[in-house]
């Protein structure tokens, strides 16, 4: 299992927990304080994610979405929808998350790429095949 299976792994299981405390914990009628400042958080975790991501196509996906339940939650506060409206920041946070990872995913394989190209470069110009180790 590669590290983003195990991401996606560990943010299914938390919204699971997730959506049973909000089950649990739901009040009934408006918006707790508890509930704004999830939303708010969430937000500066999109806001996180979006300089980490900035324009790599790694993690542009999950950041859109991350966006999207953003949006959403922000609507169910003025909705006076607590339940939704923790539901919604917290998938946003998990999404941005994702993403963050996603990003970090895709720059470390690149570098890797590189690195692997400047060795075989190497071994190139030092007249050797791939695979071949160097005499001692």
């Amino acid at each position: 299992m590669n590290a983003l299976e195990a991401a996606a792994r560990s943010i299914l299981s938390r919204l699971l927990v997730l959506g049973i405390a909000v089950a649990a914990l739901a009040a009934c009628g408006g918006v707790t304080e508890l509930t704004e400042e999830r939303v708010a958080s969430s937000g500066t975790a999109v806001r996180q994610a979006e300089q980490t991501v900035g324009n790599s196509e790694s993690g542009a996906l999950e950041l859109q979405r991350a966006k999207d339940h953003l949006q959403q939650a922000h609507r169910a506060v003025e909705d006076n929808e607590d339940q939704e409206a923790q539901r919604q920041a917290h998938q946003a946070t998990l999404m941005a998350e994702l993403a963050v990872s996603k990003s970090q995913s895709g720059e470390a394989r690149r570098a890797a790429d590189e690195l692997l190209a400047s060795i075989e470069t190497l071994r190139r110009e030092a007249g050797l095949e791939s695979g071949d180790r160097p005499p001692r």
